[in-house]
């Protein structure tokens, strides 16, 4: 097939034409939104900029008229790595940029694929995922190689969040996969039985299930089967998000056409393999926004372990905080510190879902 030739840019003018002032809507809309830029963003800039201390002096601070970053040069450590011991903050540190390079070398796998077909990055990637998160567990744990034992009650902070956020991805998903097809396979028990788990844990809220995970259950198990209280609530937190995954994908599933199933009936496939070389790409690739808005959801609901003694990222910030006198009034400049930091999370997912859709085009 002949590829089409790119087409010719168009100026700024055009450009702004077309996407602020189509219409009368549109226009007014975009006069609406820079009148109020206009009110609104002056005050901001003097607060957050030309009036902030920028400096760890609280008394400058309470003087000042505007933000007081200085908090954050001063208690970033401890909003960082919550109560991991300080002498060795050096090994979240370095734990957070091994998970990190990970991830942003699977985010970017799928683009540098699709410019350059013959590159094989699949085997990167496993040892990638292999190799980063035992990396991550050794140093936030040790216990080997000359590092002391850290329980994982003084885990906190971003390596948390992403730990928490990362391992729940990655474990969520497949299962989300098996309970999407048990939901819409031919067995009745395993559709009654994928029914109730999908239904149940919807009808729960995270907080009592991270509750449940982390005090009831302890009860109910004899003390020599409990496992750790962080491994309770990562499996908490996966099973409530493959619950929601799992219907993201069954109604992906769904909208296939009929016509592909009997296309591959057809062709003699079977049901595992009309599942796999028909009906999952298609689903899944339809799906990829659902499934991408799921991955931003329970990175964000990572902040909810706090409720259970577990301080993420926002729990940390609490800690550094509240047992300050000096700063303990400085909640809303450390909320914006750690909402930045979140956003990126958040962009980052949301831009590879982008990179991804194409690919069904």
């Amino acid at each position: 097939m002949k590829r089409l030739p790119p087409p010719a840019p168009i100026g700024l003018l055009p450009w702004l034409r077309s996407r602020l002032f189509d219409g009368p809507a549109s226009s007014l809309a975009t006069v609406l939104i820079l009148l109020a830029a206009a009110w609104l963003l002056p005050g901001a800039l003097r607060w957050a900029v030309s009036g902030a201390v920028w400096s760890a002096d609280a008394e400058a601070c309470r003087q000042a008229a505007g933000a007081c970053w200085g908090m954050v040069a001063e208690k970033y450590r401890p909003i960082l790595f919550g109560r991991y011991p300080y002498e060795a903050q050096w090994r979240p540190l370095c734990a957070t940029a091994l998970l990190l390079a990970a991830i942003v070398f699977s985010l970017l796998a799928p683009a540098l694929t699709r410019r350059k077909p013959g590159l094989r990055l699949w085997p990167w990637l496993g040892a990638a995922w292999v190799l980063a998160p035992a990396g991550f567990l050794l140093l936030m744990g040790g216990g080997a190689f000359g590092l002391a034992a850290v329980p994982t009650e003084l885990w906190g902070g971003l390596p948390l969040t992403l730990l928490l956020a990362t391992a729940g991805i990655a474990t969520a998903f497949p299962l989300a996969l098996l309970v999407a097809l048990g939901r819409s396979g031919p067995l009745p028990a395993v559709r009654a039985l994928c029914a109730v788990y999908v239904e149940t844990v919807r009808s729960i809220p995270l907080v009592p299930a991270l509750f449940l995970a982390s005090f009831l259950i302890p009860l109910l198990v004899p003390p020599r089967l409990s496992a750790d209280v962080l491994l309770r609530v990562q499996v908490a937190i996966t099973l409530f998000a493959a619950a929601y995954l799992a219907e993201a994908i069954r109604g992906a599933l769904a909208s296939v056409p009929d016509g592909q199933r009997q296309a591959a009936a057809a062709l003699g496939l079977g049901w595992w393999g009309t599942q796999r070389h028909i009906l999952l790409p298609q689903a899944l690739r339809a799906a990829a926004p659902s499934i991408a808005n799921s991955f931003v959801n329970l990175f964000k609901d990572t902040s909810l372990v706090v409720v259970v003694g577990l301080y993420e990222l926002t729990g940390s910030l609490e800690l550094a905080l509240s047992g300050d006198p000096q700063w303990r009034s400085y909640h809303l400049e450390g909320y914006l510190f750690i909402g930045a930091l979140y956003w990126l999370g958040c962009y980052a997912l949301s831009r590879a879902s982008r990179h991804l859709e194409p690919r069904g085009r």
